[in-house]
Protein backbone atom coordinates (compact mmCIF):
# COMPACT_ATOMS: atom_id res chain seq x y z
CA UNK A 1 0.00 0.00 0.00
CA UNK A 2 2.64 2.48 1.19
CA UNK A 3 4.49 2.64 -2.47
CA UNK A 4 1.48 3.17 -4.68
CA UNK A 5 0.85 6.06 -2.22
CA UNK A 6 4.42 7.61 -2.33
CA UNK A 7 3.55 9.49 -5.35
CA UNK A 8 -0.01 10.77 -4.04
CA UNK A 9 -0.75 14.42 -2.79
CA UNK A 10 -2.65 14.91 -0.31
CA UNK A 11 -4.10 18.61 1.12
CA UNK A 12 -5.71 18.44 4.71
CA UNK A 13 -6.37 21.50 5.62
CA UNK A 14 -6.46 22.74 9.74
CA UNK A 15 -3.55 20.49 10.27
CA UNK A 16 -3.43 21.50 13.77
CA UNK A 17 -6.92 20.46 15.00
CA UNK A 18 -8.24 17.56 16.44
CA UNK A 19 -9.31 15.42 13.32
CA UNK A 20 -6.57 17.01 10.69
CA UNK A 21 -3.68 16.02 12.92
CA UNK A 22 -4.93 12.40 13.32
CA UNK A 23 -5.56 12.25 9.67
CA UNK A 24 -1.86 13.62 8.76
CA UNK A 25 -0.89 10.78 11.00
CA UNK A 26 -2.44 8.15 8.96
CA UNK A 27 -2.05 9.49 5.50
CA UNK A 28 1.74 9.56 6.35
CA UNK A 29 1.89 6.32 8.24
CA UNK A 30 0.37 5.00 4.87
CA UNK A 31 3.27 6.52 2.59
CA UNK A 32 1.09 9.86 1.09
CA UNK A 33 2.96 12.91 0.81
CA UNK A 34 1.09 15.73 3.43
CA UNK A 35 0.85 19.68 2.43
CA UNK A 36 -1.55 20.88 5.53
CA UNK A 37 -2.50 24.45 6.15
CA UNK A 38 -2.28 26.71 9.09
CA UNK A 39 -3.98 29.58 10.25
CA UNK A 40 -0.16 30.88 11.62
CA UNK A 41 2.92 29.53 10.38
CA UNK A 42 3.94 29.18 14.27
CA UNK A 43 2.72 26.24 14.56
CA UNK A 44 4.27 23.95 12.33
CA UNK A 45 6.47 22.60 15.55
CA UNK A 46 3.63 22.08 17.74
CA UNK A 47 2.08 20.13 14.77
CA UNK A 48 5.71 17.86 14.57
CA UNK A 49 5.60 17.46 18.05
CA UNK A 50 2.10 15.98 17.79
CA UNK A 51 3.10 13.89 15.23
CA UNK A 52 6.00 12.41 17.05
CA UNK A 53 3.75 11.36 20.40
CA UNK A 54 1.72 9.82 17.30
CA UNK A 55 5.06 7.80 16.26
CA UNK A 56 6.22 9.96 13.35
CA UNK A 57 9.80 10.82 13.44
CA UNK A 58 10.38 11.75 9.49
CA UNK A 59 9.30 14.70 8.16
CA UNK A 60 9.98 14.35 4.07
CA UNK A 61 6.59 14.01 3.28
CA UNK A 62 4.89 17.14 5.12
CA UNK A 63 4.78 20.50 4.24
CA UNK A 64 3.13 23.46 5.28
CA UNK A 65 1.22 26.70 3.81
CA UNK A 66 -0.65 29.96 5.78
CA UNK A 67 -4.02 29.97 4.66
CA UNK A 68 -7.40 31.76 5.76
CA UNK A 69 -10.49 30.15 5.48
CA UNK A 70 -11.48 34.14 5.14
CA UNK A 71 -9.42 34.99 2.46
CA UNK A 72 -8.34 33.66 -0.74
CA UNK A 73 -4.78 34.51 -0.22
CA UNK A 74 -2.55 30.90 -0.72
CA UNK A 75 -5.55 28.67 -1.79
CA UNK A 76 -4.32 28.23 -5.06
CA UNK A 77 -0.58 27.50 -4.03
CA UNK A 78 -2.07 25.11 -1.19
CA UNK A 79 -4.26 23.07 -3.99
CA UNK A 80 -1.59 23.03 -6.64
CA UNK A 81 -0.11 19.60 -7.56
CA UNK A 82 -2.57 17.16 -5.14
CA UNK A 83 -4.55 14.32 -5.88
CA UNK A 84 -6.81 14.44 -3.20
CA UNK A 85 -8.34 17.37 -0.49
CA UNK A 86 -9.47 16.34 2.95
CA UNK A 87 -11.07 19.53 4.15
CA UNK A 88 -11.00 19.16 7.81
CA UNK A 89 -10.69 22.76 9.15
CA UNK A 90 -13.51 24.29 10.24
CA UNK A 91 -14.29 28.08 12.17
CA UNK A 92 -15.12 26.84 15.52
CA UNK A 93 -16.64 28.34 18.82
CA UNK A 94 -17.96 27.38 22.07
CA UNK A 95 -19.50 31.29 22.56
CA UNK A 96 -22.89 32.55 21.42
CA UNK A 97 -22.16 34.95 18.51
CA UNK A 98 -23.28 38.35 18.89
CA UNK A 99 -25.19 37.49 15.65
CA UNK A 100 -25.18 34.02 14.17
CA UNK A 101 -23.72 35.17 10.52
CA UNK A 102 -20.18 35.58 12.49
CA UNK A 103 -20.24 31.81 12.78
CA UNK A 104 -22.38 31.09 9.57
CA UNK A 105 -20.79 32.78 6.79
CA UNK A 106 -16.96 32.15 7.69
CA UNK A 107 -18.19 28.50 7.51
CA UNK A 108 -20.17 28.61 3.96
CA UNK A 109 -17.86 30.72 2.36
CA UNK A 110 -14.57 28.73 3.84
CA UNK A 111 -16.17 25.80 2.24
CA UNK A 112 -17.03 27.70 -1.25
CA UNK A 113 -13.43 28.71 -1.28
CA UNK A 114 -11.62 25.22 -0.42
CA UNK A 115 -14.01 23.83 -3.22
CA UNK A 116 -13.24 26.49 -5.78
CA UNK A 117 -9.88 25.81 -5.56
CA UNK A 118 -9.63 22.32 -5.85
CA UNK A 119 -11.84 22.26 -9.42
CA UNK A 120 -9.24 25.02 -10.45
CA UNK A 121 -6.55 23.03 -9.63
CA UNK A 122 -8.02 19.61 -11.54
CA UNK A 123 -7.90 17.63 -7.97
CA UNK A 124 -10.06 14.31 -7.97
CA UNK A 125 -11.63 14.29 -4.84
CA UNK A 126 -12.31 16.25 -1.48
CA UNK A 127 -13.73 15.00 1.56
CA UNK A 128 -15.78 17.52 3.54
CA UNK A 129 -16.02 17.43 7.69
CA UNK A 130 -19.25 18.00 8.04
CA UNK A 131 -21.28 16.79 11.56
CA UNK A 132 -24.09 15.26 12.54
CA UNK A 133 -25.32 18.98 13.62
CA UNK A 134 -25.98 18.84 9.95
CA UNK A 135 -27.60 15.46 9.26
CA UNK A 136 -30.04 14.92 12.72
CA UNK A 137 -31.04 18.11 14.94
CA UNK A 138 -34.62 17.77 13.50
CA UNK A 139 -35.78 14.64 13.90
CA UNK A 140 -37.53 14.55 17.64
CA UNK A 141 -39.15 11.21 17.69
CA UNK A 142 -36.61 8.47 18.73
CA UNK A 143 -38.72 5.92 16.76
CA UNK A 144 -37.51 7.56 13.21
CA UNK A 145 -34.12 6.44 11.89
CA UNK A 146 -31.87 8.79 11.13
CA UNK A 147 -29.52 8.30 8.08
CA UNK A 148 -27.38 10.10 5.68
CA UNK A 149 -30.66 10.66 3.54
CA UNK A 150 -31.84 12.84 6.93
CA UNK A 151 -31.08 16.57 6.90
CA UNK A 152 -31.28 19.12 9.78
CA UNK A 153 -34.12 22.25 8.80
CA UNK A 154 -31.51 25.10 8.74
CA UNK A 155 -34.93 27.29 9.61
CA UNK A 156 -35.12 25.25 12.56
CA UNK A 157 -35.46 28.01 15.37
CA UNK A 158 -33.84 25.82 18.19
CA UNK A 159 -30.94 25.45 16.30
CA UNK A 160 -27.72 27.05 17.68
CA UNK A 161 -25.79 29.19 15.29
CA UNK A 162 -22.85 26.38 15.43
CA UNK A 163 -25.44 23.82 14.44
CA UNK A 164 -27.24 25.37 11.50
CA UNK A 165 -23.26 26.72 10.46
CA UNK A 166 -22.46 22.95 9.11
CA UNK A 167 -25.88 22.57 7.85
CA UNK A 168 -26.03 25.41 5.39
CA UNK A 169 -21.53 24.40 4.84
CA UNK A 170 -22.49 21.35 3.74
CA UNK A 171 -25.49 22.38 1.59
CA UNK A 172 -23.17 25.01 0.15
CA UNK A 173 -20.92 22.19 -0.79
CA UNK A 174 -23.01 19.70 -1.95
CA UNK A 175 -25.19 23.01 -4.59
CA UNK A 176 -21.83 23.68 -5.54
CA UNK A 177 -20.80 20.31 -6.74
CA UNK A 178 -23.85 19.92 -8.73
CA UNK A 179 -23.61 23.45 -10.41
CA UNK A 180 -20.27 24.64 -10.53
CA UNK A 181 -18.00 21.98 -9.82
CA UNK A 182 -18.46 19.20 -12.58
CA UNK A 183 -15.89 17.21 -12.63
CA UNK A 184 -14.95 17.54 -8.51
CA UNK A 185 -16.07 14.30 -6.81
CA UNK A 186 -17.61 15.17 -3.54
CA UNK A 187 -17.77 13.07 -0.07
CA UNK A 188 -18.64 13.82 3.07
CA UNK A 189 -18.35 12.83 6.53
CA UNK A 190 -20.65 13.24 9.42
CA UNK A 191 -19.20 12.38 12.57
CA UNK A 192 -20.75 12.78 15.86
CA UNK A 193 -19.30 13.89 19.63
CA UNK A 194 -15.75 12.94 18.25
CA UNK A 195 -13.22 11.78 21.53
CA UNK A 196 -10.50 9.58 22.02
CA UNK A 197 -6.66 10.08 21.99
CA UNK A 198 -5.34 13.72 21.88
CA UNK A 199 -1.57 14.30 20.52
CA UNK A 200 -1.58 17.48 22.51
CA UNK A 201 -2.05 19.71 25.22
CA UNK A 202 -4.35 21.60 22.67
CA UNK A 203 -7.63 20.03 23.80
CA UNK A 204 -10.47 20.09 21.47
CA UNK A 205 -13.40 21.52 22.49
CA UNK A 206 -15.23 17.55 22.80
CA UNK A 207 -12.96 17.38 25.96
CA UNK A 208 -14.73 19.86 27.86
CA UNK A 209 -17.72 17.97 28.92
CA UNK A 210 -14.88 15.11 30.17
CA UNK A 211 -13.00 17.45 32.27
CA UNK A 212 -15.78 19.27 34.43
CA UNK A 213 -17.10 15.22 35.08
CA UNK A 214 -13.15 14.51 35.80
CA UNK A 215 -12.52 17.53 37.58
CA UNK A 216 -15.77 17.57 40.04
CA UNK A 217 -16.67 20.90 38.68
CA UNK A 218 -20.11 19.21 36.96
CA UNK A 219 -22.14 19.07 39.90
CA UNK A 220 -24.78 17.56 38.21
CA UNK A 221 -25.53 15.60 35.11
CA UNK A 222 -27.79 16.78 32.73
CA UNK A 223 -29.65 14.34 30.62
CA UNK A 224 -28.50 14.42 27.37
CA UNK A 225 -27.70 11.39 24.65
CA UNK A 226 -25.65 11.20 22.02
CA UNK A 227 -23.94 9.37 19.64
CA UNK A 228 -19.76 9.20 19.67
CA UNK A 229 -16.89 8.16 17.82
CA UNK A 230 -12.80 8.03 18.57
CA UNK A 231 -11.11 10.61 16.52
CA UNK A 232 -8.77 7.91 14.88
CA UNK A 233 -11.94 5.56 13.10
CA UNK A 234 -13.11 9.60 11.62
CA UNK A 235 -9.58 9.86 10.17
CA UNK A 236 -9.74 6.38 8.75
CA UNK A 237 -13.21 7.01 7.47
CA UNK A 238 -11.85 10.43 5.89
CA UNK A 239 -9.08 7.98 4.23
CA UNK A 240 -11.55 5.42 3.06
CA UNK A 241 -13.96 8.24 1.52
CA UNK A 242 -10.88 9.77 -0.54
CA UNK A 243 -9.98 6.79 -2.26
CA UNK A 244 -13.15 4.40 -2.90
CA UNK A 245 -14.77 4.76 -6.42
CA UNK A 246 -18.15 4.65 -4.14
CA UNK A 247 -17.62 7.19 -1.68
CA UNK A 248 -17.94 9.36 -4.45
CA UNK A 249 -21.13 11.48 -3.79
CA UNK A 250 -22.18 10.51 -0.17
CA UNK A 251 -22.33 10.82 2.63
CA UNK A 252 -21.16 8.92 5.72
CA UNK A 253 -22.38 9.06 9.35
CA UNK A 254 -20.04 8.21 11.43
CA UNK A 255 -20.53 7.14 15.18
CA UNK A 256 -19.60 3.72 17.44
CA UNK A 257 -23.60 3.00 16.52
CA UNK A 258 -24.74 3.47 20.00
CA UNK A 259 -25.80 6.15 21.87
CA UNK A 260 -25.16 7.19 24.97
CA UNK A 261 -26.55 9.59 27.78
CA UNK A 262 -24.14 12.09 30.21
CA UNK A 263 -25.07 10.18 33.07
CA UNK A 264 -24.33 6.97 31.96
CA UNK A 265 -20.95 8.16 30.85
CA UNK A 266 -20.55 9.60 34.06
CA UNK A 267 -21.06 6.11 35.92
CA UNK A 268 -19.01 4.19 33.09
CA UNK A 269 -15.82 6.79 34.38
CA UNK A 270 -16.99 5.54 37.99
CA UNK A 271 -16.78 1.92 37.40
CA UNK A 272 -13.96 2.29 34.96
CA UNK A 273 -11.02 4.46 36.15
CA UNK A 274 -10.84 4.07 40.06
CA UNK A 275 -10.08 6.31 42.30
CA UNK A 276 -9.22 8.91 38.99
CA UNK A 277 -12.44 9.18 39.35
CA UNK A 278 -13.32 9.91 42.52
CA UNK A 279 -15.06 13.71 41.65
CA UNK A 280 -17.26 12.21 39.10
CA UNK A 281 -20.68 13.21 40.37
CA UNK A 282 -23.89 10.67 39.15
CA UNK A 283 -26.40 13.16 40.71
CA UNK A 284 -28.79 13.84 38.05
CA UNK A 285 -29.59 17.27 37.01
CA UNK A 286 -33.75 17.44 36.63
CA UNK A 287 -34.74 18.94 32.86
CA UNK A 288 -36.19 22.06 35.27
CA UNK A 289 -33.30 23.19 36.76
CA UNK A 290 -31.04 23.20 33.15
CA UNK A 291 -33.81 25.55 31.94
CA UNK A 292 -33.62 27.69 34.87
CA UNK A 293 -29.87 27.78 34.64
CA UNK A 294 -30.70 28.52 30.57
CA UNK A 295 -32.16 31.82 31.37
CA UNK A 296 -28.86 33.31 32.90
CA UNK A 297 -26.40 31.34 30.78
CA UNK A 298 -26.18 30.38 27.45
CA UNK A 299 -23.94 27.29 27.37
CA UNK A 300 -26.86 26.39 29.10
CA UNK A 301 -29.43 27.79 26.92
CA UNK A 302 -28.26 25.78 24.44
CA UNK A 303 -28.17 22.50 25.63
CA UNK A 304 -32.05 22.95 26.45
CA UNK A 305 -33.57 22.05 23.03
CA UNK A 306 -31.56 18.67 23.33
CA UNK A 307 -33.10 17.62 26.88
CA UNK A 308 -34.68 14.02 26.61
CA UNK A 309 -34.31 13.94 23.14
CA UNK A 310 -32.47 10.20 21.81
CA UNK A 311 -31.16 10.40 18.30
CA UNK A 312 -32.22 6.47 16.62
CA UNK A 313 -29.25 6.59 14.07
CA UNK A 314 -27.88 4.33 11.77
CA UNK A 315 -23.84 3.97 11.10
CA UNK A 316 -24.38 0.73 8.65
CA UNK A 317 -23.62 2.79 5.52
CA UNK A 318 -20.15 3.76 6.06
CA UNK A 319 -19.83 -0.12 7.49
CA UNK A 320 -21.21 -1.56 4.66
CA UNK A 321 -19.84 0.82 1.90
CA UNK A 322 -16.72 1.38 2.71
CA UNK A 323 -15.91 -1.62 4.93
CA UNK A 324 -15.09 0.91 8.26
CA UNK A 325 -14.68 -0.96 11.59
CA UNK A 326 -15.26 1.76 14.55
CA UNK A 327 -13.88 1.69 18.04
CA UNK A 328 -16.29 1.24 20.58
CA UNK A 329 -17.05 4.33 22.75
CA UNK A 330 -15.63 2.74 25.67
CA UNK A 331 -12.60 2.83 23.96
CA UNK A 332 -13.12 6.32 22.88
CA UNK A 333 -14.43 7.80 26.28
CA UNK A 334 -10.71 6.10 28.28
CA UNK A 335 -8.54 7.19 25.28
CA UNK A 336 -10.20 10.63 26.14
CA UNK A 337 -10.00 10.04 30.14
CA UNK A 338 -6.44 9.58 29.55
CA UNK A 339 -5.53 12.25 27.48
CA UNK A 340 -6.75 14.23 30.33
CA UNK A 341 -4.70 13.28 32.37
CA UNK A 342 -1.69 13.20 30.49
CA UNK A 343 -1.68 16.73 29.36
CA UNK A 344 -2.80 18.27 32.26
CA UNK A 345 -6.27 18.94 31.97
CA UNK A 346 -7.42 17.03 35.06
CA UNK A 347 -5.46 16.63 38.04
CA UNK A 348 -5.09 12.93 39.43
Amino acid sequence: MTNSNKNKIVLVTGGSGFVGIHCILQLLEQGYTVKTTLRSMNRQEEVKDMLRVGGINSFENLSFIETNLSKDDNWSEAVKDCDYVLHVATPISLEVPKHENEVILPAVEGTLRVLKAAKEAGIKRVVLTSSFAAVGYSHNDPKTLITEESWTDPNDKTLSAYLKSKTLAEKAAWNYIANEGKGLELSVINPMGIFGPSLGPDLSSGFEVLKQMLDGSMKAIPKISFGIVDVRDVADLHLRAMTNPAANGERFLAFTGEIISLPQIAQFLKDNLGSKANNVSTIILPNWAVRIIALFNDKAKNIVPQLNRVKNASNQKAKTILDWKPRTSKEALLASAESLFQFGGVKI
